[in-house]
């Protein structure tokens, strides 16, 4: 009998992936899509949200939001009102794509982009974790979505919903769940993740931005990377305390840290919409860092070095690749800043720049999948000798119009050989598994 090949399979169970690094480790991918795209495996329809989804012992983890017959999306996204709706946390069979369970709960939205949450649930040990866009935390049972414990930011904090309301991605570190909530000496909390119970709090800043805090390894202890619009901070992930801060040059404007802070070697990489790329060396010996380079542009149009708005950038060899303010994915020399490269290839239709143009950014063995804001997911090479596509297929359609256009702004899951993303009305699950090659026959 002819014996089928092990294939590496993982789970996706928060933002950015297993290891938070936009890495996809699965073996046994496809290396180009088939005629018609891959094959879907299941759609289900959902409620609108940005909320990408996380996926762990088959079962997939979603946000969503329910609009009352009353209400809608405001005309002009940047307009705050008062929304009436409900938030949803739901799981689906990876499998089938069939609703197990299902926790709402009443949330009237005051933010603007109102579509939904925004945040990826975290699951573990048992539990899944969620951040919804008016500061809401629950703790749910994964298997039964029965609530373990719910805080509110908002109440606890004394704080206000920020423009574009709760938008950085809960961290799971051992015991404790760190989310960024706002205010002064709350801007950054942790939270013990069994009984919701606050272990700490640290940092003040006017606005909390939107950037997920990340930990790395260097100058010899675990660094909890905190970037708000006024500085970037360095804590240690067990206290809350602060190992060192540097402040912006100019505060970020309208508060727009989103991109998750990128490390390589001992390069650890910022960059925004306005304020363009923020460049730090971080000490080998002792935590503490220091400005290697920074844009001298602060500019939403007239960029020099690497201005995301919504991707997070990847870090390999050397380069940054990244996608600009206006959809321009650009290669950058790390060391200096400098150009190598730019297209608008992978995130647009017509090559013509669009304000917020997105596509996220996955690496996969030698290869990267772009997931861009048009619905179609890519398989491409980044090199710093330019970008070149492999294969193209178009997987769920743009229906979120707060850009102006027709987008989809959540970012995508990879696991289990699948992927797995949503619009405003369907989450989609595709199949990436290689098929097995056709050998010759074999004999008894």
């Amino acid at each position: 009998m002819c014996g089928a090949a092990s294939l590496h399979a993982d789970d996706w169970p928060q933002w950015l992936g297993p290891q938070r690094d936009s890495i996809w480790r699965e073996t046994g991918i496809v290396s180009s899509f088939p005629p018609g795209g891959p094959p879907v495996v299941w759609r289900t329809a959902i409620g609108s949200g940005y909320s990408g989804p996380a996926v762990a012992k088959g079962r997939v983890y979603v946000l969503d939001h329910q609009f009352t017959k009353a209400a809608g999306i405001a005309t002009n996204a940047f307009d705050r009102g008062n929304i009436p709706g409900l938030e949803r946390i739901l799981c689906l069979n990876a499998d089938d794509g069939k609703i197990l369970w299902r926790h709402e709960y009443n949330c009237p939205y005051t933010v603007s982009y109102p579509a939904g949450p925004r945040t990826t649930p975290v699951v573990s040990d048992g539990k899944v974790f969620s951040l919804g866009a008016e500061g809401k935390v629950f703790c749910l049972d994964a298997a039964t979505g029965d609530v373990v414990w719910s805080r509110d930011f908002k109440d606890d904090y004394k704080i206000k919903t920020p423009m574009w309301g709760f938008a950085a991605n809960p961290l799971l570190d051992g015991n404790k769940i760190i989310c960024l909530a706002g205010g002064s000496n709350s801007t950054v909390v942790a939270l013990d993740k069994n009984t919701g119970r606050e272990l700490w709090r640290a940092l003040s800043a006017k606005q909390p931005g939107y950037c997920s805090p990340v930990i790395f390894q260097a100058g010899g202890v675990r660094q909890l990377i905190v970037w708000h619009p006024e500085s970037v901070n360095s804590l240690d992930p067990e206290t809350g305390k602060v190992y060192w801060s540097l402040n912006s040059t100019q505060p970020v404007r309208a508060g727009m840290t989103i991109a998750t802070p990128r490390k390589m070697n001992d390069l650890l990489f910022l960059t925004c919409f306005y304020n363009g790329s923020w460049m730090l060396r971080l000490d080998g010996s002792k935590p503490d860092a220091g400005t290697v380079w920074q844009s001298h542009l602060i500019s939403e149009k007239n960029t020099d070095a690497l201005h995301c708005t919504l991707s997070t950038p990847f870090l390999e060899d050397g380069y940054i690749y990244g996608v600009c303010s206006y959809g321009q994915l650009r290669c950058l020399k790390a060391a200096t800043g400098e150009r190598v490269w730019e297209t608008l290839r992978a995130t647009t239709a017509d090559g013509q720049e669009k304000r917020w143009g997105n596509a996220f950014i996955i690496k996969n063995q030698d290869r990267f999948f772009l997931f861009n804001e048009l619905g179609d997911l890519i398989i491409a090479r980044l090199t710093p000798k330019g970008y070149e596509e492999i294969s193209r297929a178009h997987v769920i359609d743009p229906v979120n119009r707060d850009a102006g256009r027709q987008v989809v702004w959540s970012h995508p899951a990879f696991a289990q050989h699948r992927m797995y993303v949503r619009n405003d009305q369907q989450i989609v699950c595709v199949d990436l598994a290689q098929l097995p090659s056709s050998g010759p026959p074999t004999h008894p």
